[in-house]
């Protein structure tokens, strides 16, 4: 669900509505057998699910939110600088739970973010889609050179019991 992705080859994008109309028809089957409740446990942070809550909330028998898995746990006290997108939190993550989906560190780029010229977006009380291939190096948005298998694990364990307790 990123449109300022597509300039980048083979990504796929799935609008919002659409997002919507999928979430709405889990929500209905859901209902249809009686689940009680929808968590919805979110990937990645261009996934926005609140709004689509508040839309389906409403008329919906089952009770729904979100968890993003990324801050279910502070992450600044497991990594230097867990970074945004392709950082050093999510490559230590998935060298820990799909290392084959990872390229060498030595072919990452350094996630350098080129800064955004109006203040209200560097400082992220605005906010826009970003376009990607204007707004990094190399789509990523944090150094990933320090990611770790390990590091990820102990993450991933932190941020499963939290989850798990919810």
């Amino acid at each position: 669900m990123n449109t300022g992705q597509l300039g980048i080859p083979l990504t796929i994008n799935m609008n919002p509505g659409t997002q919507k109309s999928v979430l709405a028809d889990v929500v209905d089957s859901l209902e249809h057998h009686g689940v009680p409740k929808l968590v919805i446990l979110n990937g990645h942070g261009g996934n926005e699910f609140k709004h689509m809550i508040r839309e389906l909330q409403p008329r919906a028998k089952v009770f729904l939110c979100s968890v993003n898995w990324w801050v279910a746990v502070d992450p600044r006290a497991y990594f230097d600088v867990p970074g945004d997108h392709a950082g050093e939190l999510e490559t230590s993550v998935m060298m820990h739970i799909a290392p084959e989906l990872v390229l060498p560190l030595a072919q990452a780029g350094e996630g350098i973010e080129r800064p955004m010229r109006i203040r209200g977006f560097r400082e992220g009380w605005a906010w826009t889609p970003r376009d990607w291939r204007r707004a990094t190096v190399d789509a990523g948005t944090g150094n990933p050179k320090a990611a770790t298998a390990e590091k990820g694990a102990r993450y991933f364990e932190a941020v499963t019991r939290t989850i798990a307790d919810f």
